[in-house]
């Protein structure tokens, strides 16, 4: 069989599904993945087959219309900066791009923001799953992402939380799938309206990539709700670093990590680089600084305990770490919590703020720090706090736990039974 994989984002979106797709290809299926041009050659390394969303996402992510809404510091500021016009050509050939991908698949796999795939799966008569790097399905349990650190109000408060998170998500793809589907097909699918409630079914089921270690599995989701573990790339073993990083490894004790990844905060980058090489020498620890997209800034004077590096696999680096300091994304959360080392998280936006207070909650790190509040005491401060035995203990647990789940299998298995319900369904 065929199976497309509608992705958004920047890399840490698409590399769950590289994941996800390459269970399945072992299972004897070819995957197709609709990724950001930025991601042809990550795709293709993979041998998955690829088929291109226009955009280069790393251009995207530093525009300054993506830097507005970075600095959405509410969920409806967020979903109102994602409406503008400037971003509404953009969505509108993403959704060109979507719709031929999914073209001669047997199913299709959607993220969240890559709505149409349930309408083009529909339109084909095949099964459509929904396929989230993150927990959105409602849940009284605890509240959606977007609202996590902020005050709760119940278990109907929580599930109301969570279905706002659905309706933003429809509201910002809605709009540009329907004005597709018009100029395709003169008219909008009907029904339309969100697809996220129509998927908790045998045919049309829901897949997040989550330990259950993290977030427990709520008692009230649906057995069609999927949740066994992250979908995590096995290491490549063809990884051999710069030597110049080895050698700095090999020059001491095991350094903090400190990198924000596709945050781009370059009016900030001095300062924050500032403070954070400040607050590791304040603590005596050595350090090792990702440059990122434009977070960090080399300065011309540079101590020879701290080394800076344009990048490597996080599932390389992390575990050879003393603590790993970042943004709090989905997918570098996950990173370092599957290492087994501390995490502090300095949140820029979004659901960065969830993970953040999250690796608190499980005793692996400190509380996190909102980079609007971040100086050299409270950093260093709270890098302290990663080097508590208790803290570490915790860190090495949870990561053991993390490590032995397989997420990723376990997800492609549950493809394969809904494609195979469908079909008996049709039958």
């Amino acid at each position: 069989m065929l199976i497309t994989m509608l992705t958004t984002g920047t890399r840490g979106d698409t590399q769950p599904y590289i994941a996800l797709g390459l269970a399945l290809q072992k299972r004897g299926h070819r995957v197709r993945i609709a990724a950001s041009e930025s991601f042809r050659d990550f795709v293709k390394h993979y041998g998955l087959e690829y088929a291109p969303i226009r955009g280069d996402i790393t251009k995207i992510a530093q525009s300054e219309l993506a830097q507005d809404a970075g600095k959405a510091d509410n969920p409806l500021k967020f979903y109102k900066s994602l409406k503008k016009d400037e971003f509404k050509r953009l969505f509108l050939d993403m959704q060109q791009d979507m719709y031929q991908a999914c073209l001669g698949a047997d199913a299709v796999v959607y993220h969240p923001g890559a709505t149409l795939g349930y309408f083009a799966a529909q339109e084909r008569h095949i099964p459509s799953i929904l396929a989230t790097p993150f927990p959105m399905t409602p849940t009284s349990a605890y509240p959606n992402l977007l609202f996590y650190n902020r005050p709760s109000f119940g278990k109907l408060y929580n599930k109301l939380t969570h279905r706002i998170f659905e309706m933003g998500f429809w509201m910002i793809s809605g709009d540009h799938v329907k004005q597709f589907w018009k100029e395709q097909f003169g008219t909008a699918p009907r029904p339309f309206s969100s697809p996220f409630p129509r998927q908790r079914t045998a045919t049309h089921p829901t897949l997040i990539s989550l330990s259950p270690s993290v977030f427990p599995r709520p008692d009230d989701w649906s057995e069609h709700i999927h949740c066994d573990g992250y979908w995590f790339l096995e290491p490549d073993k063809s990884y051999s670093p710069p030597q110049e990083l080895q050698d700095f490894l090999n020059a001491g004790k095991p350094p903090i990590y400190v990198g924000f990844g596709s945050i781009s905060g370059q009016a900030q980058a001095s300062e924050t680089t500032a403070i954070v090489i400040e607050a590791l020498k304040r603590n005596g620890q050595r350090g090792i600084i990702a440059k990122g997209w434009g977070g960090m800034e080399r300065p011309d004077e540079l101590d020879k305990d701290i080394l800076f590096i344009d990048g490597a696999p996080h599932d390389w680096l992390f575990p050879r770490m003393a603590a790993v300091v970042h943004h709090g994304g989905a997918g570098t959360t996950a990173e370092g919590l599957r290492s087994g080392v501390p995490s502090l998280i300095i949140p820029f936006t979004n659901d960065q703020f969830a993970w953040g207070q999250r690796v608190h909650e499980l005793g692996v790190g400190p509380k996190a720090i909102p980079r609007k509040q971040l100086t050299t005491e409270n950093l260093t401060q709270a890098m302290k706090y990663t080097q508590i035995n208790e803290v570490k203990a915790k860190a090495q647990v949870l990561g053991s736990r993390i490590r032995s789940e397989r997420g990723a299998e376990a997800s492609a298995q549950a493809v394969i039974d809904c494609i195979e319900a469908y079909q008996k369904k049709g039958k």
